[in-house]
This record gives structure tokens, sequence and C-alpha cells, in this order.
């Protein structure tokens, strides 16, 4: 055996430590799977997330307790409801869990770990967009039933569902980062209850007086209940001016948490 042969057997048999981080995409997807199995094992949140937002869509499409104008009701809830469905994950339900996981020190071992923060927030809004899909199977297969017949371009709704989710997702985090756990569990529901009365959602803006509606149609909510149902119940175009709004808010959402967001 030749000198060369000799070193290159020592060098293969010989265990050399190499310690480090794992790569940054391996800790985000580890992160975004763990992220997901939290959310889908907790009963309160699927309460929020997937029943509640069921029970609206068959309840209203049902009975007429609200004036939704000419058409069938389910072509002008199940929009809404989708978009109520966004909000409830990417939002409502982030910032209570997150909020207490920061209260008890969860995020507190995160922030020690070599995960950077915008890393974690990438992969809340991943595990957030997981759940999400599962909610639009089933609403959209319940709205079927009850006799939705949506139009459009499905990439247009898409894009809409995205930015929304960002949007949601990074004023979710903002309150979680920034507001002890009690106040963020009180934030977070009130301002559901609000947005689902005022954003448009089961209750048309047009109800609402003519001031009010322009403040109104700022919402994130209410501009995305409004491009998908521009889209899916008109069949019209790309909505830029609703996404236009969803952007700003994603934008200054997510900027806003990335820079105040506090581990503990």
């Amino acid at each position: 055996m030749t000198t060369a042969e000799k070193k290159a057997a020592e060098g293969a048999s010989t265990f050399v430590p190499d310690p480090g981080a794992a790569p940054l995409s391996r800790m985000i997807g580890a992160q975004t799977a763990f992220e997901t199995k939290m959310l889908l094992r907790n009963g309160e949140q699927l309460l929020l997330t997937v029943v509640i937002p069921a029970l609206l869509l068959v309840l209203f499409s049902a009975v007429s307790i609200v004036d939704t104008g000419t058409g069938k009701a389910v072509d002008f809830l199940a929009p809404g409801i989708l978009a109520l469905a966004v909000m409830s994950t990417a939002f409502t339900g982030q910032a209570i869990a997150t909020g207490f996981e920061r209260r008890y020190g969860v995020l507190k071992r995160l922030g020690a770990s070599p995960l950077p923060r915008w890393a974690l927030m990438t992969a809340k809004t991943g595990s957030v967009l997981v759940t999400e899909v599962l909610q639009i199977v089933l609403l959209t297969a319940i709205a079927f039933a009850l006799g939705w017949s949506p139009h459009g371009n499905p990439l247009f709704v898409v894009l809409l569902l995205v930015l929304g989710t960002a949007a949601f997702s990074g004023l979710g985090l903002l309150m979680a980062g920034t507001l002890k756990a009690e106040a963020t569990l009180a934030a977070a529901n009130l301002v559901f209850l609000l947005l689902l009365v005022a954003g448009g959602i089961i209750v048309p803006l047009e109800r609402f007086p003519g001031a009010a509606q322009d403040v109104l149609r700022l919402l994130p909510v209410s501009a995305l209940s409004d491009g998908l149902r521009d889209v899916l119940r008109d069949g019209a175009g790309m909505p830029w001016g609703n996404l236009a709004i969803l952007l700003v808010w994603a934008v200054v959402g997510l900027g806003a948490a990335a820079r105040f967001f506090r581990w503990e």
C-alpha cells in the first residue's frame, strides 16, 4: 500500500466532529412542521379556525338574517367566510398561541437557538398556510353543498389569500411579541369580533354610513373579503386596489413584527 493510500484509509476511518447549526432551510422546515402539529392538536384553536367559520357559513346561508343583496346568499358569504378563516388562523389564533408561548418561556428557549427571529416568523407563517389549506378545502366543500357557484381566476384567489395571510400573520406576531399574554388574548378576540361585524364578511359594507365605508375598506379583512368577492362572485379580474391594501398591511405588519418582537 502506498503512502497516499495509507493516509486515505486513516482519514476514512477517523471520526471528525463537525459541530454547527443545521442548514437554515432545514431549521425552518422542522419548526414549520412542529408549529403545524401544535396548532392542529389544540381544540380551542380548531374551534376558532374551523368550527366557527363553518357554522357561520351554514347559518347565514340557510337563514335570511342579513340582507346580502341580489343573488344567492352563499355567493356573497363564501368569499367573506374564506377571509374570516384566514384572519382567525393567521391573526387571532396565532397571536394567542404565540403570546402564551412567550409567557411560558418557549420563545426564550427558541431565542437561544440558532433559529433567527425572522426564520421563526417564517415558520409560523408556513404553519398557518398549511392550516389554511385544510380550512379552505372544508369551507369550499360546505359552500358547494349549499349551492355556491364561484367564478374567476383561481390564481387571483391564491394571490389574495397569500397576501392576506402575510398581512394578518405580521399583525398577529406583532401583537403577541409586544403585549402580555392576557392582553393579547383579550385584544385578539375583541378585534376578531369587531372585524367579523364591520369587515364586510357577513354584513355588506354598503350597509354602513358613507364615511365609515371609506375607513372600513382600508382594513385588511375588508380588502381580502371584497377582493375575493370581486373574483369569485363577479368573475372580475385582479382587484389591484384590494391587493395594494393587503400588500401595505403585509409589509408594515411583518416589518414591525421583525423589529419589535420580543422573545420574552
